[in-house]
């Protein structure tokens, strides 16, 4: 696990906003744009932008950029005007490469990775190898982000690696409607492990169960604020951090 510390410039006078779970695909189109207006009027006035995982409903592989060029222009016209923009692969898009960040203008984050937010100690992660709970599903990850696994996947046609995308999203829909939701939440024991091993940070932000809230953990002495982000299926939401703290917005 790296620690980018002040690495990230932050300013004192922009904000950091946090976003995750956008699952932009053609079938929402109202989304797309209000994720593009959300880059021209409200991210462009921050100082850092940070995707936490699953901008896209699903990546079959960088040969199917052209679907997605329309973000990779918003992107790089919002770095260009300064905002740096940092990205962590989500479990629906866990095959974006460097390449594509590169055309996007975009720095790949790892997950879980341990930052220092002007001067606040943060641990940020996509949140879905937290949910522990959820067996078949961690079983399903551990599959899919095998270097061995993507090799092969993605040396298949991109017609054959969509269809199986949509077969796998089929099931995985029909699997979540007969689990229960405390099954699908993160897992605490896994939390206080995670918060132990990066010596307890003041804030952790992540994404992944369309859960948004704020915690309060009391753990070994410290206390520990767990930001869940909303996903963007009805309405945008983001988290914003600026001098006066921690802020969950809306659209």
């Amino acid at each position: 696990m790296k620690n980018i510390g002040n690495k990230l410039g932050q300013s004192l006078y922009k904000p950091d906003l946090f976003i995750s779970d956008l699952h932009l695909c053609a079938s929402r189109p109202h989304i797309t744009a209000a994720f593009l207006s959300f880059l021209q009027t409200i991210a462009i006035q921050a100082n850092a932008l940070y995707i936490l995982g699953d901008l896209f409903e699903y990546w079959a592989g960088d040969d199917d950029f052209e679907d997605h060029q329309l973000i990779v222009n918003a992107f790089r016209a919002l770095a260009d005007f300064g905002v740096k923009i940092y990205f962590m692969h989500g479990n629906r898009d866990f095959l974006i490469s460097q390449q594509f960040c590169d055309a996007a203008k975009m720095t790949l984050l790892d997950d879980p990775i341990l930052i220092d937010l002007q001067g606040v100690r943060t641990l940020l992660s996509h949140g879905d190898h937290l949910c522990t709970d959820d067996i078949d599903y961690q079983a399903f990850r551990l599959q899919v982000r095998d270097p061995q696994w993507q090799n092969n996947f993605l040396n298949q046609s991109l017609q054959s690696r969509k269809k199986q995308i949509e077969t796998i999203r089929l099931q995985s829909e029909q699997e979540k409607s007969q689990k229960s939701m405390l099954i699908m939440d993160v897992n605490q024991q896994a939390v206080n492990q995670l918060l132990r091993k990066t010596q307890y940070p003041e804030i952790l932000i992540h994404g992944h169960t369309h859960r948004p809230d704020q915690h309060q953990i009391q753990l070994d002495g410290h206390t520990i604020t767990r930001w869940v982000l909303g996903d963007w299926y009805e309405q945008g939401s983001y988290l914003r951090r600026d001098e006066t703290g921690f802020h969950a917005m809306k659209l």
